[in-house]
């Protein structure tokens, strides 16, 4: 299933994925720094979105307190609820 998630707090402005029996694929960041977020969806793809989300979930970019990976935790946690 595909999923879209506004972010809050970073220079990202949207992610998005699908989920396929609890796994990762297709992630894409709409902002940020280009070649970061590829590099992020590109390691995530494939993977257990439970073991994204206990690698990616609390990262934060400098001050903001978030960052593009820690969004991404919480836009599959979000998707992960509402299955």
């Amino acid at each position: 299933m595909s999923y879209s998630y506004t972010t809050r707090g970073t220079c990202s402005r949207k992610i998005t994925f699908d989920l396929e029996d609890g796994i990762v694929k297709n992630v894409r960041f709409i902002g940020g720094c280009d070649g970061n977020t590829k590099g992020i969806a590109k390691l995530v793809d494939g993977m257990k979105a439970d073991d994204v989300i206990e690698k990616l979930e609390g990262t934060q970019c400098g001050f903001r307190g978030t960052s593009c990976p820690d969004q991404l935790s919480l836009a599959l946690k979000a998707a992960l609820a509402n299955r």
